[in-house]
């Protein structure tokens, strides 16, 4: 009782510095917590737009682009050659997976490892969960719902749900414009 008044009292504990390594590049008015990690890869390099925003306990492996007004939310991992556009949403717990390997022999099916980027268009939201494998492309303005497999492109103005994913239904863009300027 008395420790929790004591640290009621001290205030609150300062926070730490975010530790940004040479290859990471970060744009004025980007905000990272300070436990998103970076892990090297070779000399790769990490960008981060404007107005950007990672939550904690995110991890991001080089080759990667961010653009500008991006939210990224907690637990998000992304792998190497993924560029992300502006204004994507990102929702906790997505992976974005673009590294596999070439089939193999017997001894080993797991042979050379080999990645296949992914993009992620302008104005994309990706729900909580959802994994996004190498080689797709999320068009600008789609949907991928929570818990979605993503193996395929997704077309611009597509929400798309399920294992795999597959489409629900197009959007509408003029009609989703007008309720966000009206």
């Amino acid at each position: 009782m008395l420790r929790r008044l004591l640290r009621k009292l001290a205030g609150p504990e300062p926070v730490k510095p975010v530790t940004i390594p040479d290859f990471v590049t970060v744009a004025p008015g980007a905000w990272l917590d300070p436990t998103v990690r970076f892990s090297p890869h070779e000399k790769d390099r990490v960008t981060i737009g404007t107005k950007t925003s990672i939550w904690r306990q995110g991890e991001l492996c080089p080759p990667v682009t961010i653009g500008d007004g991006v939210f990224i939310n907690r637990d998000v991992y992304i792998r190497p050659h993924t560029t992300i556009g502006h204004r994507v949403s990102i929702g906790p717990f997505v992976k974005l997976l673009t590294d596999s390997h070439e089939l193999s022999n017997v001894g080993k099916r797991a042979g050379k490892s080999i990645y296949t980027p992914i993009v992620i268009e302008d104005g994309v939201w990706i729900g909580a969960a959802a994994i996004i494998l190498g080689g797709v492309t999320l068009g600008r303005g789609c949907v991928v719902a929570a818990g979605a497999v993503v193996t395929k492109n997704v077309a611009p103005d597509t929400l798309v749900a399920g294992v795999p994913a597959k489409m629900i239904r197009q959007l509408d863009p003029l009609r989703d414009a007008e309720q966000r300027d009206g």
